[in-house]
């Protein structure tokens, strides 16, 4: 279609001007006038924290517009449940090593999480046409 189109333009059917505005045009945004990366100004200042700052406070945790980041508190007031979400769980491949009759029942929950999504993703492959 592109072909016909530049035909009948250098045939002179179709003056420029209807041709564009039916075929349309797209061009590229114009880029901003200015210098890149200067040097110094107020946007290129970073604010300075003292190290005792740095380790009482959150920084980034504030999703308010108005109000201030949390302070750090001691590890006594944070739930329990908090310190296990770092703990390393066991994956599909380990899991199928051990016996399913003596996982405990959070093992076994992940083991079939995980062997279904493997069956899943098996399946997938299998039946994609490429």
């Amino acid at each position: 279609m592109a072909m016909s189109w530049t035909r009948v333009l250098k045939s002179g059917v179709i003056p420029r001007d209807t041709a564009v505005q039916l075929v349309g045009v797209r061009s590229f945004a114009v880029a901003a006038k200015g210098k890149k990366g200067g040097k110094g100004g107020a946007a290129d200042a970073k604010p300075v924290l003292s190290k005792e700052m740095k380790s009482t406070t959150v920084f980034g945790a504030n999703i308010l517009k108005e109000g201030s980041d949390p302070k750090i508190q001691p590890d006594s007031e944070y739930p329990d449940w908090l310190w296990h979400l770092v703990d390393k769980r066991p994956v599909l491949s380990e899991l199928r090593r051990k016996d399913a009759k003596t996982l405990p029942y959070e093992d076994l929950k992940r083991f079939v999480k995980l062997d279904n999504r493997a069956r899943i993703k098996e399946n997938n492959a299998l039946t994609a046409k490429n």
